[in-house]
């Protein structure tokens, strides 16, 4: 086994909390849409995320799960709402720790951009399914659409203690289902991102207006998951450094926001960027959101790990090099690749599964 001095940075241990995540390369979560009607994993699901824990990512972060029926943005999303689910998860954690990796979840409410169809039938994702086709009455923080999707209604003041209790019981769900992280979702246009942003966020409530009043839900649901989970395992928000459009989120404001987030007690950033709006999306360049998180962390005092357009093992390698930030959440090229993480390591055959040893 090589030293630390000897080790890649982005294959060095990093410790949260009393969870110790094996390197710096962790998987994005990434919505597969494939659970059953009772929002359980599938067979999909474990080989998915299963190749990844072999392939040698440090943390599996499964995709969006929703932490109650309405809260889904399809009739395929996992859920983690009763025990039911929460023992079907089980396969999954299991599978992941026995291979190396930390299981993690990433808890959502999709708010307004919820109850449409599949990416790959029909309109997909700007598709809405009404309640007469099987779909659900979305709320949000005010009467603005995302998109093509249907008007939400206005979220009073019971629906937003329900979304609260909600990702508090979904995160003891996920303590039982054996995950060692959970991360709240609150970035990419979904319901606590819709609360944060003055472009879907027009209420004249104490929920509206003010960046302190906007960020009153979101904070609500920090403490009540940091509660809920157990001390000794880390809590994640992903986060939005800006809304790449006129009038939203600024950096300075995710800024203010990350600060908050430190004095509830999270432990790390997930830092992204954007589509909170339906052409408001992050430049198509490496690292995008690299910058972004530098500056979050500076402005929190807490770990960092950015995620969008990280491709290649090099550019990872430099940025956890730089020791601006702590790991790099990797996307798209773990759908392409399941062995990403192992790509630069082909001499270390420890590194590797015995039964590819052969190939060494």
């Amino acid at each position: 086994m090589p030293s630390a001095e000897f080790t890649a940075p982005e294959m060095r241990p990093l410790q949260l909390r009393e969870v110790t995540i094996p390197n710096r390369v962790w998987m994005s979560p990434m919505a597969q849409y494939s659970a059953g009607a009772e929002g359980k994993p599938a067979d999909w699901h474990l080989v998915h995320y299963g190749a990844r824990a072999v392939g040698g990512v440090g943390l599996i972060m499964v995709e969006s799960t929703a932490v109650g029926p309405r809260h889904r943005t399809t009739s395929a999303d996992l859920g983690i709402w009763n025990a039911e689910q929460a023992a079907a998860h089980r396969r999954l954690t299991s599978f992941i720790a026995e291979h190396g990796g930390v299981p993690a979840v990433q808890l959502i409410a999709a708010g307004r951009k919820g109850s449409h169809q599949v990416p790959w039938e029909g309109g997909g994702q700007n598709g809405p399914v009404s309640p007469a086709d099987g779909g659900w009455e979305t709320i949000g923080p005010s009467a603005i659409p995302f998109g093509d999707l249907a008007v939400p209604r206005e979220a009073t003041q019971a629906d937003m203690d329900e979304a609260v209790e909600a990702f508090a019981h979904a995160a003891r769900m996920a303590h039982e289902a054996g995950y060692d992280v959970v991360e709240i979702h609150a970035s990419h246009g979904y319901l606590l991102h819709q609360f944060l942003s003055p472009l879907a966020n027009s209420r004249t409530d104490e929920y509206g207006g003010s960046l302190q009043n906007r960020m009153r839900l979101p904070l609500r649901v920090a403490r009540a998951v940091r509660e809920a989970f157990p001390a000794s395992k880390p809590v994640f928000v992903r986060i939005t450094a800006t809304d790449w459009a006129e009038g939203g989120i600024s950096v300075e404001e995710a800024s203010i926001f990350a600060k908050e987030l430190a004095a509830v007690g999270i432990d790390l950033l997930d830092v992204t960027s954007g589509v909170l709006v339906r052409d408001a999306r992050p430049p198509a360049r490496d690292g995008v959101n690299v910058e972004f998180a530098k500056t979050l962390k500076k402005a929190s005092g807490i770990a960092v790990a950015p995620v969008g357009e990280i491709r290649d093992l090099a550019l990872v390698g430099d940025v956890v090099a730089e020791g601006h930030v702590d790991a790099v959440l990797v996307g798209r090229a773990l759908l392409r690749d399941p062995y990403f993480a192992l790509r630069n390591r082909a001499d270390d055959r420890l590194a590797w599964p015995n039964q590819y040893h052969r190939a060494m």
